[in-house]
């Protein structure tokens, strides 16, 4: 379900300060969150921003097209190895 538009798109208190610290003193500094929640703004773009993805930081650059997505779409939590059928086919036809 979206958010309402009389809200706006909801970014963190803690994140949104510091990009703006960014913006204002024309710094591109790697910033680290585990705001995965948050919507990236207009403000955002240019900066490259480190999501946490429950064991690392995922650095992630902020482009024009970005706009309106969460931060977490761009930080997967899960990695996938492989199916377990796939390699027993492999090893037999080898």
């Amino acid at each position: 379900m979206a958010r309402s538009l009389k809200k706006g798109p909801f970014v963190d208190g803690h994140l949104r300060e510091k990009v703006e610290g960014l913006n204002t003193r024309n710094e591109k500094k790697v910033v680290k969150t585990w705001s995965r929640r948050s919507t990236i703004v207009p403000e955002m773009i240019g900066h490259t921003i480190a999501v946490h993805n429950g064991k690392k930081f995922i650095p992630v650059y902020v482009t024009e097209q970005m706009i309106g997505h969460k931060l977490g779409e761009f930080a997967p939590t899960r990695t996938f190895k492989a199916h377990s059928g796939d390699r027993k086919v492999e090893a037999a036809t080898t």
